[in-house]
């Protein structure tokens, strides 16, 4: 499954992969995007190209299951990651061993 994925000029963190099924025999002009809805472009923002990726069962994704990446490429033609919650506060109190490093 071929994707190229793009990332969002709204919020940090957020991806979009679009499905590439015709890669790389595709016809000029074709925009990837017109698959998603234009309250989801308008929510997304500016989508920046960041890669190219071909997806398999056996490739794993940083932050993401690949099988729900393909699933969602193969049912809706798209799939959004968005930001991980909570992993970082920027209010936590600084452990004590690493003040002043």
């Amino acid at each position: 499954m071929h994707c190229d994925i793009y990332k969002s000029s709204k919020k940090d963190e957020m991806y979009l992969y679009v499905a590439r099924p015709n890669h790389p025999h595709e016809e000029e002009g074709v925009d990837p995007l017109a698959v998603l809805s234009e309250a989801l472009r308008s929510a997304f923002g500016r989508a920046t190209f960041v890669m190219h990726l071909e997806l398999s069962e056996s490739k794993k994704l940083a932050r993401v299951n690949v099988l729900h990446v393909i699933d969602s490429l193969q049912t809706k033609g798209f799939f959004i990651q968005v930001p991980p919650e909570g992993l970082i506060n920027p209010n936590a109190v600084e452990p004590e061993g690493l003040r002043g490093a």
